[in-house]
């Protein structure tokens, strides 16, 4: 039975490692398949497996990004080390929003939002939305194109939008990548951007759900969770190069399309059974 539950785990795993880049709700997507695949594991468990497991996946953005995020590499010049800690000043900005609204109304967006129906709508939403910006902005130049255009106004605006994230079936990619194009800037520095947002969002919300499950674990539970965090890593650096090629010549409204198709079946679904 345990190489069983290991198996749910992968599969829980690559579902992760796809969906938190994408911007196509990592959290909706892990709700959905839960249907159809269910650890057996307690509800405690569950709550805090979805966010800790995508400690893994941000884990494969450090690997990716270690140079360009390290202000302390010996291969920089003082001003590129001084442009690298301003990313991170930005980034800071950038999460307060979220990080304390996301603290305030843990509890209770868990209780009330948490359902298919919730994201189902977020998942049609906003994929309208993405059509709607892409179609808006088609022939337009991007104002801001490198991380030194992005203002420190903007970076707070963007964290604003990362607030939406909190809402399952939204996507914290989604979010903060259809507010930063809003905003002026290009897909490139937008998704680049909602990566580095990421860190210090999940390891603060992968923080908080370690505390309220208490660190009790059983053997089982800590192979499932290992399991599901390696998984979503290796499969995190394939769906980040994946990403970062494609948009560099398509814009986001494919991702837009599956979406609405997404959040239709799923009502469909849902109703019929």
């Amino acid at each position: 039975m345990f190489i069983f539950e290991l198996l749910k785990a992968i599969l829980l795993g690559v579902v992760e490692g796809i969906t938190e880049w994408l911007p196509i709700s990592s959290t909706g997507h892990m709700i959905l398949v839960e249907e159809f695949i269910n650890l057996d594991a307690s509800e405690a468990f569950m709550e805090m497996f979805r966010v800790v497991i995508q400690l893994g996946a941000i884990l494969a953005v450090i690997l990716l990004y270690f140079n360009k995020l390290n202000p302390f590499s010996p291969s920089k010049t003082k001003q590129e080390k001084k442009d690298t800690m301003s990313i991170w000043f930005k980034v800071v900005v950038g999460v307060i929003p979220a990080g304390i609204l996301g603290f305030l109304f843990d509890d209770w967006m868990n209780d009330h939002l948490y359902n298919y129906l919730t994201v189902a709508l977020m998942l049609i939403i906003y994929g309208v939305m993405f059509i709607l910006i892409e179609n808006r902005n088609k022939g337009q130049e991007s104002k801001i194109t490198t991380f030194k255009d992005l203002t420190y106004k903007t970076a707070l605006l963007i964290g604003l939008f990362q607030v939406l994230s909190l809402i399952p079936g939204t996507s914290r990619s989604g979010a903060t990548i259809l507010g930063a194009i809003i905003l002026g800037s290009s897909r490139y520095v937008a998704a680049e951007y909602s990566f580095f947002l990421s860190i210090p969002i999940m390891f603060g919300a992968s923080a908080l759900k370690l505390v309220k499950f208490g660190f009790d674990f059983t053997g089982t539970e800590i192979g499932i969770l290992l399991t599901g965090m390696i998984v979503a890593f290796a499969v995190s650096l394939i769906a980040i190069k994946f990403l970062m090629g494609y948009i560099k010549n398509n814009d986001f409204r494919a991702f837009g399309w599956y979406r609405i198709v997404l959040g239709i079946l799923v009502i469909g679904y849902f109703i019929l059974t």
